[in-house]
């Protein structure tokens, strides 16, 4: 291929929260890692393995917690995930007795039998349990770049107080990585995309490279970037690059209005049979009685109704490839507009939650799928890249001092300080001078317990 026009970097950002509880036998919120691993982690890593099967050119960041990859290195949850995966299909069994005379509902408790009995065979078989190893392996094969993440996924800019606090979700994070995937990062996730002057310093100090910022992280920095967000920009004391988030391609996908997700015949998360089914009849399969999520979900979107239609898997995919195939015009078009404005490539960095993917949005590695395909073989206006792949390539040329910003609601905090949870920050903070004042206090502190 020759050089493109310009390049697309696909982030997939995944993040848990840190649920381990062997002091129960069964607990709810380890339900959150075990449907992410079902419904997420295993499909996407089975469309990379069909990319390198099918010789598709491909190149995908992915940022992975600590908190996530202690969870899926963990052997009590790896074994409690086979347990739960074991119940699924004893579900989806039931499902086929109880659906036997529903055609349009029997042809779908058949797919999730179908697709637990292959999660229970990738997990243990195919992976041996072992799902950040599984993603190591296409890092260590030059098309995955796994980049770092704060210690506890810490909002940062709003535990500047205490700036040692902020010094060490970068360096447990950093570590943390090193201990998972054998190699120093190059890029890092600021979670929430939450970034406050100086905090690049902390990462260059960690060896870091480059980050991701909102935005109007570049729209406002200073000076004002020749490029916008289609060239990284580099941090005037640190020398860290930055890249800042495209908002058409986040439209696209996130928008509660006006995204893919969205879509009619997609399938419709929040109708799941743990909520729709007779109570007794679901009961052995919620966790501590309480109705939840089971996964075996038979409508579609339909549309603003509560009248919900059966979920056609067919019709659904039809629409991933027709999504696909709009996502990638659309940035054909974008790329072409800003390659004749600019004297090198543009870079379009589209980053999304990765559990979005196959979770909230059941289509979403189908779609991914496909868009790859597409651009590999479809297109030569644009290629996939990494970020780091990128600053090999084109080295930041302008100096620039991001401003203050974040992902959510109004791009400036709101989401995480605000009437509702201001109460708090003096907790957190008082836990973040004790944790200071006992980590001077020993050197070498012995393992919690």
């Amino acid at each position: 291929m020759t050089q493109p026009q310009g390049y697309l970097a696909l982030v997939l950002h995944a993040h848990l929260p840190f649920v381990r509880h062997p002091e129960h036998e069964a607990f709810l919120e380890e339900d959150w890692l075990f449907e992410a691993v079902t419904e997420c982690y295993l499909p996407l890593l089975e469309v990379f393995a069909a990319w390198e099967r099918d010789g598709v050119p491909w190149k995908l960041t992915m940022s992975v917690t600590p908190t996530l990859a202690a969870m899926l290195q963990d052997e009590l949850l790896q074994r409690r995930y086979v347990r739960h995966i074991e119940g699924l299909i004893a579900l989806a069994e039931k499902e086929l007795a109880r659906t036997a005379g529903q055609p349009a509902f029997h042809r779908l408790a058949q797919m999730y039998h179908h697709r637990f009995l292959e999660a229970r065979r990738l997990f243990g078989d195919k992976y041996r349990m072992d799902l950040a190893g599984a993603l190591r392996a296409f890092q260590d094969a030059g098309k995955l770049e796994i980049i770092a993440s704060a210690a506890t996924h810490g909002y940062l800019p709003l535990m500047h107080p205490n700036r040692p606090a902020v010094r060490a979700q970068v360096e447990v994070g950093v570590e943390a990585y090193r201990r998972a995937f054998g190699r120093d990062p190059a890029g890092f996730w600021l979670p929430e995309c939450g970034y406050s002057p100086p905090d690049d310093e902390l990462l260059a100090a960690c060896g870091i490279r480059w980050f991701i910022a909102e935005t109007h992280a570049l729209l406002h920095a200073r000076p004002r970037p020749r490029h916008g967000v289609y060239a990284p920009i580099r941090c005037p004391f640190s020398g860290v690059a930055v890249f800042g988030r495209d908002p058409e391609s986040s439209k696209q996908v996130w928008s509660a209005a006006e995204g893919y997700p969205g879509d009619s015949d997609y399938r419709e998360f929040y109708r799941d049979i743990g909520y729709d089914l007779d109570y007794e009849y679901v009961r052995p399969w919620l966790k501590g009685g309480v109705r939840s999520h089971t996964g075996i979900k038979y409508y579609r979107i339909t549309g603003p109704t509560d009248d919900k239609q059966p979920y056609d898997p067919e019709r659904a995919r039809e629409k991933a490839a027709v999504h696909a195939g709009n996502f990638m015009f659309n940035r054909e078009k974008q790329v072409e507009y800003w390659r004749s404005r600019m004297d090198r490539p543009p870079i379009v960095v589209a980053p999304y939650d990765a559990e979005l993917f196959g979770h909230w949005w059941f289509e979403g590695p189908l779609w991914l799928d496909f868009l790859v395909r597409k651009i590999a073989f479809d297109q030569r206006t644009i290629a996939l890249t990494t970020p780091s792949e990128y600053l090999e390539m084109f080295p930041p040329t302008q100096t620039a001092q991001p401003s203050m910003s974040s992902w959510g609601h109004m791009g400036y905090s709101e989401v995480w300080l605000n009437g509702a949870n201001d109460w708090i920050y003096r907790h957190l903070h008082a836990a973040a001078e004790r944790m200071e004042a006992l980590a001077s206090a020993q050197r070498n502190p012995s393992p919690l317990v």
